[in-house]
């Protein structure tokens, strides 16, 4: 290994570990030396693919956390709700850790991460990637630098695609809350990151709405619809949401380009490790993919819409809904000297800085990014300033302390949107500071 490159253990072989974060290893400085994951396909495909040794391959993050440290840094990449325990012990263990978001589901478990990551002294760096895409970059700058005049108010959504949101939080991991987080924790903690980060105050207050509307049973356009969309249903061929249609056929995704014989990319990597059409439908018969989207055992919101209050008198609302025709994040920044507009979709950005006094509007700079470059960029940049951090090159642009806050919003989101009531966020800063 290069004296220059940080070794790794990974903890969760899943998409983002092998995709994501694999895939960018070596450019980024990365090599992987050992892997803790409990599906076998999983963890020697991922093995095998950075030539992890025999040894250092185990079934379990246990088995792995009981050896002395064996690299320099951990990559947590477990389901939400497997995040704190890894991530606190390796943390104990000596190594500097890259964890997935959210954080934690809970939190007390967050407080948990966050405390023992000052006391081990180590970089905790929690993977809010779009800092690190230029887009947001660039948002960032400009509203850093003033250009704006005085921030006064923020709008930003998040459009998650019809496709995907049936994907991950109907059929998938994060569909249940009991399972996984609450929605506006697991879609769009990136966003509350994004606003704390920008905005550059604390958050007093927080109020929201938002309901499970339309993915039940009896939003069905059947009255008793098949359990799957392989069982016959009559209305399969139209159906935007079929199983068939979007993992077999591919009607939303006219526009990528991908081996379409046997993908390799999510999210049709989620549905089998065996990427041929006959075990893609196989899964689809037998596995939670298949399954009607007016049949599962969903309780999210699919729509949610969080106000929030500013230190400063800035005031900024967030919009998640889970219904668009593509994928995409506006955002509007309104200082009184300027706004700044912009859009953010899967290949193609566009940033614009209006200013009042001269009725001038200047386009942002920005570079080209295709729809696979993970997050408009920003899993490779993330990936290349952790390493940095860990060498010492430059502090970590995100800290355990900082991704604590956006998390408490969402927390606090969700309590609001549950009983209907302003939430202030000194309670839970209290709470936290207790635990």
């Amino acid at each position: 290994m290069s004296a220059s490159e940080v070794s790794a253990v990974v903890i969760g072989a899943g998409q983002r570990a092998r995709e994501s974060y694999g895939k960018n290893a070596a450019a980024a400085g990365v090599r992987y030396v050992a892997v803790a994951e409990p599906d076998p396909q999983r963890r020697q495909r991922l093995a095998d693919e950075h030539g992890i040794e025999a040894s250092m391959r185990f079934a379990s993050y246990d088995e792995l956390l009981a050896r002395e440290q064996l690299a320099d840094a951990a990559l947590v990449c477990t389901q939400d709700q497997l995040h704190a325990e890894p991530a606190v012990r390796a943390l104990e263990r000596g190594y500097h850790v890259l964890l997935e978001k959210p954080m934690a589901p809970t939190l007390d478990d967050c407080a948990r991460i966050t405390l023992a990551a000052e006391q081990s002294g180590r970089v905790l760096m929690v993977c809010h990637v779009l800092r690190f895409a230029p887009f947001f970059e660039a948002v960032h700058e400009i509203v850093s630098r003033g250009e704006l005049g005085d921030l006064i108010t923020v709008e930003q959504r998040e459009n998650v695609s019809y496709w995907h949101m049936a994907h991950s939080f109907v059929r998938g991991h994060w569909r249940s809350r009991a399972g996984s987080s609450p929605m506006i924790l697991a879609k769009c903690c990136h966003d509350l990151d994004l606003l704390c980060w920008n905005i550059g105050r604390p958050c007093r207050a927080v109020s929201s709405f938002g309901e499970l509307s339309h993915y039940r049973r009896e939003r069905a356009p059947l009255a008793d619809p098949p359990e799957r969309c392989t069982d016959g249903c009559p209305v399969e061929a139209q159906c935007l949401w079929s199983a068939i249609g979007i993992y077999l056929e591919y009607r939303p995704f006219a526009a990528w380009t991908f081996d379409r014989a046997a993908p390799g990319i999510w999210p049709f990597s989620t549905t089998s490790a065996d990427q041929s059409h006959a075990a893609r439908l196989r899964a689809l018969e037998q596995g939670p993919y298949g399954r009607c989207v007016y049949r599962c055992d969903n309780d999210v919101v699919d729509h949610q819409v969080v106000t929030l209050s500013f230190d400063g008198g800035v005031s900024a609302v967030l919009v998640m809904q889970g219904h668009s025709h593509e994928e995409h994040r506006t955002v509007r920044y309104e200082g009184t000297r300027a706004v700044l507009r912009g859009r953010l979709g899967s290949d193609h950005a566009e940033l614009t800085l209006h200013h009042k006094h001269s009725g001038r509007s200047e386009p942002v700079p920005l570079p080209e990014h295709r729809s696979h470059d993970g997050h408009a960029g920003g899993d490779e940049r993330l990936l290349r300033s952790f390493v940095r951090a860990v060498r010492g090159e430059a502090p970590p642009l995100t800290t355990a302390r900082a991704s604590l806050e956006s998390h408490l919003i969402a927390f606090a989101a969700d309590e609001a949107r549950l009983t209907q009531s302003v939430v202030q966020l000194d309670s839970l800063r209290r709470r936290v500071a207790s635990c």
